[in-house]
């Protein structure tokens, strides 16, 4: 199959001017290592770095859910579940593939922020 092919792409730049058709193989070759570059490491990386995390999680960990549930680990279910504590005395179970990541402290002082300035426009009005 890769001789008929060869042949096939040496056969017609033999009869159309080698140059045009030495390019158009190159750009062909080009494309799938192009591909793996920009798509496909990109997303392997990006996978590898979220099992890194969700492996590194324990008990105190405050986290986000990939639904944007905002909560703090109590305890371990097995391998694959988390006990998520979202409110006092609300506890719900969640699978350790659904968090998304840790809360960082400044993303607390952003929220904290937010709630801040809505209550002084509040109390403007």
């Amino acid at each position: 199959m890769t001789t008929l092919f060869a042949n096939a792409v040496l056969g017609s730049a033999e009869s159309s001017g080698g140059a045009s058709s030495i390019f158009s193989l190159g750009l062909l070759l080009l494309v799938p290592f192009g591909m793996y570059f920009f798509m496909i490491r990109p997303q392997r990386r990006k996978m590898r770095e979220q099992q890194e995390l969700q492996a590194a999680l324990g008990v105190g960990d405050e986290v986000v859910t990939t639904s944007g549930i905002f909560g703090t680990i109590t305890g371990e279910d097995g391998d694959s579940r988390f006990w998520l504590e979202i409110d006092d005395d609300v506890q719900i179970r969640i699978a350790r593939a659904a968090i998304q990541g840790r809360v960082s402290p400044d993303d607390d002082d952003d929220e904290t922020a937010d709630t801040d300035a809505d209550a002084a426009s509040a109390e403007a009005d």
